[in-house]
């Protein structure tokens, strides 16, 4: 994919990029699932049959409750980026959403995938929405994901799971 819409480095990312850093991978991980589900209907709107992205977004929570290891997860999110390398000349919207698939795998492992996760999430909605205005559609959806890491930040803590343990070291 080499068409994405915005780069870490956008003025309007650095709210949401401020916050992000603050957090543990535990909210990261929360907020990536709960946000993965909307990209995930941009990817499975044009191929139901794929199953790759979902089966990444399954491995990320699996890794982060300790069912599965890294290799099992990474090969999860190898096969997410490979969906989306497979269908980038013909649907950038869920080329975009897969490669997002791939980031959430990666949060697990170390945060600084969060940003992946954000810029690939908001390079689909731009594409799945390409008859409205880029920049709304941007600052629409870099609101929503920095509302729903607000909520994850001061709601975390009260979920009550088992998380692996490197996770729970942190």
């Amino acid at each position: 994919m080499k068409k994405l819409v915005i780069t870490k480095d956008d003025d309007r990312l650095q709210t949401l990029k401020r916050l992000i850093e603050k957090q543990n991978r535990i909210t990261l991980i929360l907020w990536g699932l709960e946000c993965a589900e909307s990209v995930l209907r941009i990817f499975e709107s044009s191929y139901p049959q794929d199953k790759r992205p979902c089966k990444a977004i399954e491995a990320a929570e699996a890794w982060a409750h300790g069912e599965i290891k890294m290799p099992t997860a990474r090969k999860a999110a190898l096969a997410s980026h490979k969906a989306a390398s497979e269908i980038a000349g013909e649907n950038l919207a869920a080329c975009a959403a897969a490669r997002t698939m791939g980031h959430l795998v990666g949060i697990v492992h170390v945060k600084t995938h969060a940003m992946g996760f954000v810029i690939y999430a908001l390079t689909a909605f731009v594409y799945a929405n390409e008859q409205r205005n880029v920049d709304e559609v941007i600052v629409e959806r870099i609101n929503w994901l920095f509302n729903r890491l607000q909520y994850w930040t001061e709601n975390s803590c009260k979920v009550d799971t088992n998380w692996t343990s490197f996770l729970i070291k942190e």
